[in-house]
Formats: structure tokens, sequence, C-alpha cells
């Protein structure tokens, strides 16, 4: 089936992470079979023979999002009012130590001449995931879409995530949660949308 024409007046399809075809799949499995004897372990025994296809093969997928068209209409209403999508669940991977974070993301924006389908808010937040990440960098991430995306008059971005090498390694510390924001426009600057988008969100940032 062909994919559908872009429409002139709508953003183009987010390819920004490297996709599928950029793994290769047989060197993976050949390194981490190298990392299984490294550590000690006979990747030909009979319980981790299939671990190295099994392990390359999660990564690919964990480190490949779908391209997607960010589809947006007028705002023929004139909304000027928040629009919060509230706690998005996401999963990335550590860029550190290539351990997984976990969490949720509150994003937010206020219109001005283009409102985006709800659907697609949480379809960046995991475009933007599907990657070696910190979280500070894939907080600005997706609010700089957003911004570019849409022009609106201000962009607010919360991320609350647990990483697995605070919590399985070093200070084991699980249950830690890191809060990260991106605030951009009349959601940083206008004293009374920083307060609604806060409230909204939880007033984390207070």
């Amino acid at each position: 089936m062909t994919a559908p024409a872009e429409r002139p007046d709508q953003p183009p399809v987010l390819r920004v992470v490297p996709d599928a075809a950029a793994v290769d799949l047989p060197a993976a499995q050949d390194a981490v079979a190298d990392l299984l004897r490294a550590l000690g372990r006979d990747p030909q025994s009979e319980h981790l023979r299939e671990t190295p296809r099994r392990v390359a093969a999660a990564f690919a997928e964990m480190l490949s999002p779908e391209p997607f068209a960010l589809t947006t209409f007028p705002n023929d209403e004139g909304y000027d009012e928040l629009v919060l999508a509230r706690g998005i669940p996401f999963t990335s991977m550590c860029e550190h130590h290539l351990l997984s974070f976990t969490g949720v993301a509150h994003v937010g924006y206020l219109p001005a001449d283009r409102i985006v389908g709800l659907s697609k808010l949480a379809r960046v937040v995991r475009h933007f995931a599907r990657d070696l990440q910190v979280q500070e960098r894939l907080t600005k991430q997706i609010a700089d879409y957003l911004e570019s995306a849409l022009s609106p008059k201000g962009v607010g971005v919360v991320l609350e995530a647990e990483h697995f090498c605070m919590s399985l390694r070093g200070v084991q510390k699980p249950g830690a949660k890191t809060v990260t924001s991106a605030l951009h426009g009349l959601v940083r600057d206008d004293p009374r949308t920083r307060q609604e988008f806060l409230s909204l969100t939880g007033g984390r940032l207070r």
C-alpha cells in the first residue's frame, strides 16, 4: 500500500532517530556472544544458545522508532487554553549504562493557529524515547520538536522516571524518581500559565 502524500500544511514525517536499518543484527549477536564470554559464561550452553539473537532483537526493537506525521488541524475555535496529555508512559535506554529508565511524561501546549491530534503527543514521546538517551536531552527534544512543528504560544514538558542504573547498581535506590522539565514561550514566561501547567502536572516543580 502506498503511503498517503503529506499535506503541505503539515509538519514533515518525523524521522530524527536512526531506524531499524541502522542496526546490524549479525554484528550485534556476535557482540553479545563476546560479552557473555567476557563475563565468564558459555554462549553455546543450552540456556544461553539463543541469548545473543534475543538480545540483539530486543535492542533493535527498543532503539528503532516508527516514523510518523504529526497530524495537525486549524484552530478554528480559537482555543487559547492549555492542552495537556498527562501520565504518558515511556521507556528509554540510558546511554551511559545501557539500562532502561521508565516513567511518565506530561506534555502540554498553548495553541496558536493549529492544534494537534492528541494521540500524536504520545507518539512524539515514544519516538524520541526509542534511542540511547539521557533524560535531560529527551525532555528537551520533545519540547523543541513540538515548538517547531506547531509554533504554539507555549510548550511544557515534564518527565518523571526511575533509572535502573540507580535502582539496580551504584546507590541501589529503587523507587527514586528523576524529574526534568522543558518550558517554552508563555508556559515559561507567563506566571499564570506556568502555574497552571505546574498545577495540572502535580506542581512538582514549584
